[in-house]
């Protein structure tokens, strides 16, 4: 397929900027890919949709604030570095900004208690580097770093636990699963208390999502691994669901990666961690979910792709026309939709 296939007119007001006062109150677009009706409704309604013995998967990973701003000590030029995996206990596979000029070898001071060593180059036009601090990682983190914030975003929201799921609790994602900031513990409560199992899982959001498809044939694309775990009380909820005929509601793109991953390495939901660099796109059969919270993604962008596979590519650009139509709000702090 074509990248041009995954194209739609975005006017630049639509991105939102910031997110909505109330977590739940954003805007949902319900698409049933069984029937060509759209309904509009609010995020809170979600439960409506959601049925006694269905399953939803969260994804419960945490943003950290991965953006270090840093100096070159040979030079005391200013550069950026965005931390993206982790490969030991001090050595990160790293982006860095300006790239050209961070070369193997050099030394990058952030802080008193923070500097690193340029180890050399990915694959990815990244870098390895090694990080030599003193006390706590993530205290340092705390104190040095900043919220990795998508570049649409013009600034840091006022309150930075918005760009957080109220559910993280394991740091580790650079950027946050998006479709899981609709939910409030009122309404994850609403959700358990009509039969509804809500069980979580592990995706560390890293470059994989976001990295530009810069091929016109999609399929010569290559995903960057992300590392995930699926505990052994959620796959076991999820194959009990699917024994009685429940469905398996992912929310968000990452979630549904971690869970066809799984599905296609092992031909079940297993307790299992590793990583994943799956690339979903139209033609994909899928294997574990049956339902899909998401917001809208960028054109062209692999998220879009994955949406478009499981609810059919026409489809889904139609319900991006509509969405622009009707003003809705785009990307990370934008109005979301349940595919069902």
């Amino acid at each position: 397929m074509k990248l041009s296939q995954f194209d739609y007119y975005l006017p630049e007001d639509l991105i939102a900027q910031e997110p909505v006062p109330h977590r739940d109150q954003s805007r949902l677009m319900v698409v049933k890919r069984d029937i060509s009706e759209i309904e509009h409704r609010h995020f809170q309604d979600i439960v409506d949709y959601l049925k006694p013995g269905d399953t939803l998967v969260i994804n419960e990973s945490k943003v950290i604030p991965a953006r270090l701003q840093g100096k070159r000590e040979a030079t005391g030029a200013s550069i950026e570095v965005l931390l993206l995996s982790p490969l030991d206990s001090n050595r990160w596979e790293v982006l860095v900004r300006p790239g050209r000029k961070a070369r193997t070898g050099e030394r990058i001071i952030f802080h008193r208690d923070l500097s690193a060593l340029i180890l050399g180059h990915t694959p990815a036009g990244g870098r390895i580097v090694e990080f030599d601090f003193s006390g706590s990682w993530q205290d340092i983190l705390e104190r040095v770093g900043s919220m990795p914030l998508p570049p649409y975003i013009k600034k840091q929201p006022e309150d930075p636990s918005r760009y957080q799921t109220v559910y993280a609790s394991k740091p580790g994602s650079v950027a946050a699963p998006t479709a899981g900031l609709h939910f409030t513990g009122e309404l994850l409560k609403a959700i358990r208390e009509k039969g509804v199992s809500v069980v979580p899982l592990l995706l560390h959001v890293g470059l994989g999502t976001f990295r530009p498809v810069q091929v016109e044939n999609i399929e010569e694309h290559h995903m960057h691994a992300e590392y995930y775990e699926i505990p052994e009380r959620t796959a076991a909820a999820i194959e009990a669901a699917k024994q009685r005929g429940g469905r398996i509601i992912a929310v968000g793109t990452t979630t549904t990666r971690c869970l066809e991953s799984a599905a296609g390495t092992y031909g079940c939901i297993k307790p299992c961690s590793g990583w994943t660099d799956i690339f979903i796109y139209p033609g994909y059969t899928f294997k574990a979910i049956d339902g899909l919270v998401t917001n809208f993604h960028l054109p062209r962008s692999t998220l879009i792709m994955m949406v478009a596979a499981f609810a059919g590519r026409e489809k889904i650009l139609e319900a991006y026309r509509m969405a622009v139509e009707m003003r809705y709000r785009f990307f990370s702090f934008g109005d979301a939709m349940l595919i069902i």
